[in-house]
């Protein structure tokens, strides 16, 4: 596991022995916003193009294949999980969830300026591969700054986040499509993306599983 140097020669604290790293409660709990406002993007996702399809296939003249748009993000989404997961045991939660940020967030943009539903089944996939790494990498830094104690309580969040998610994004997907472009249901996602990535590189230390080191 890798240790934070010191100004006085030796080693700050590990993960065994300060769970939190020696952060302020203020600290942790704005860690704690920022990766369950990624997981709810990660989770709206699933739901705010729904409402959207038809008029996305019409637009894009992919009848034929506008349901990909929404298999092909869970499809990947699932498969990416357990190899984000095994990433950020080795390389540490803060490049891997803030990599998956910007490669869901990339994916996002590129799917909001899809020319044709191929492209748009392309991108969406793309996006998919970034939103694997939010679900593991986000459960793993409570798990990582929180005493056990105390875990359960915030975990319990989790289920809260994605609820508000199935609930939000289709009339979310819905409004945008009709009071905007359905290219805004993509796009959408940058914004409360950035504020997420900014507050992740800017606190949550580079902490890697035990062992790992």
């Amino acid at each position: 596991m890798e240790s934070i140097p010191t100004d006085h020669g030796g080693t700050a604290p590990s993960l065994t022995d300060d769970p939190a790293l020696g952060l302020s409660h203020r600290a942790k709990m704005e860690i704690l916003f920022a990766v369950l406002l990624g997981l709810f993007l990660g989770a709206l996702d699933q739901t705010i193009v729904g409402p959207a399809l038809p008029t996305i296939a019409t637009d894009l003249q992919g009848n034929d294949l506008y349901v990909w748009a929404i298999t092909i993000y869970l499809l990947t989404s699932t498969i990416s999980v357990p190899f984000w997961g095994k990433l950020s045991d080795l390389y540490g939660r803060k490049p891997i969830f803030m990599t998956g940020i910007v490669i869901f967030l990339f994916g996002s943009a590129l799917s909001g300026l899809s020319q044709n539903m191929s492209m748009l089944i392309l991108f969406r996939g793309l996006q998919g591969i970034g939103a694997g790494s939010l679900f593991p990498v986000a459960l793993a830094v409570i798990g990582d700054l929180f005493t056990p104690a105390e875990r359960g309580k915030y975990q319990g969040l989790f289920g809260a986040v994605f609820g508000v998610a199935f609930v939000v994004g289709p009339l979310v997907g819905g409004f945008l499509t009709e009071q905007v472009s359905w290219h805004w249901i993509f796009y959408v996602n940058i914004p409360i993306g950035l504020v997420s990535l900014y507050v992740i590189s800017r606190l949550l230390p580079n902490v890697k599983r035990a062992g790992t080191a």
